[in-house]
């Protein structure tokens, strides 16, 4: 991948860090979290420099080791008593702000994409709306949360939209990856997120948001009634 300016990782780095602070916040400082976060992170950046998923010939079949093996844990949570109290222990208005970091993120594809790294259907000029989802969290968060104007239904379906646009963008990343899937990129596959620090798109941040929206969803439907 050619030479990026340094805006494009300072932009990023500081996305990541933010997403840490705010799901530590979220998490009432929970110490496992920050050491489970920091460890997974340093693991999955070390196999990312080493050129583990870079490189075009394997780069479809190793990719799904970046999500999976969170995915799958954020799943389990939910099947297990002390993994559902997790959940439910969380801060659901910092569950909400998280979405913010949405925007920066899709600052970066645009970046990644200009640079010849991404293909334009991952950004917000061709399939990719989640930007909305980051720039309307504020207002869920301050009309929900600090003025109580919104009630629990608005919020699940604020939530399950947001959902449907990270899929969507996810989907699209897979169907541009070299080979195997591609559907789309015929002209610029997706390469960025098997280089580091971009990797921790798919491995950190998109898992982080992900349980947001499903721990959000399942405190609003059992325990948070707001109006």
């Amino acid at each position: 991948m050619q030479n990026l300016p340094i805006y494009v990782y300072i932009t990023f780095g500081v996305t990541v860090l933010a997403a840490i602070l705010l799901f530590f916040r979220a998490t009432n400082y929970s110490k496992p979290f920050i050491i489970g976060s920091l460890s997974w992170i340093g693991l999955q950046s070390a196999l990312a420099i080493s050129g583990f998923y870079n490189d075009t010939a394997t780069m479809t079949t190793r990719f799904t080791l970046l999500f999976l093996p969170a995915l799958l844990y954020i799943l389990s949570l939910f099947f297990f008593k002390k993994g559902r109290q997790i959940i439910d222990d969380l801060n659901l208005p910092t569950l909400t702000l998280i979405h913010t970091i949405r925007i920066p993120v899709e600052m970066v594809l645009f970046w990644l994409f200009l640079h010849h790294s991404i293909p334009q259907a991952m950004t917000f000029e061709g399939r990719n709306f989640d930007i909305l989802s980051g720039i309307t969290a504020p207002f869920i968060y301050y009309f929900g949360f600090v003025k109580k104007k919104l009630g629990n239904k608005f919020i699940i379906i604020w939530n399950l939209i947001c959902l449907i646009l990270l899929i969507n963008v996810v989907s699209t990343a897979l169907l541009s990856l070299p080979e195997r899937f591609e559907l789309f990129g015929f002209e610029q596959p997706n390469i960025a997120l098997g280089f580091f620090p971009f990797m921790l798109l798919p491995t950190f941040l998109v898992p982080l948001v992900l349980l947001a929206m499903l721990a959000s969803i399942r405190q609003l439907i059992k325990y948070k009634p707001m109006n």
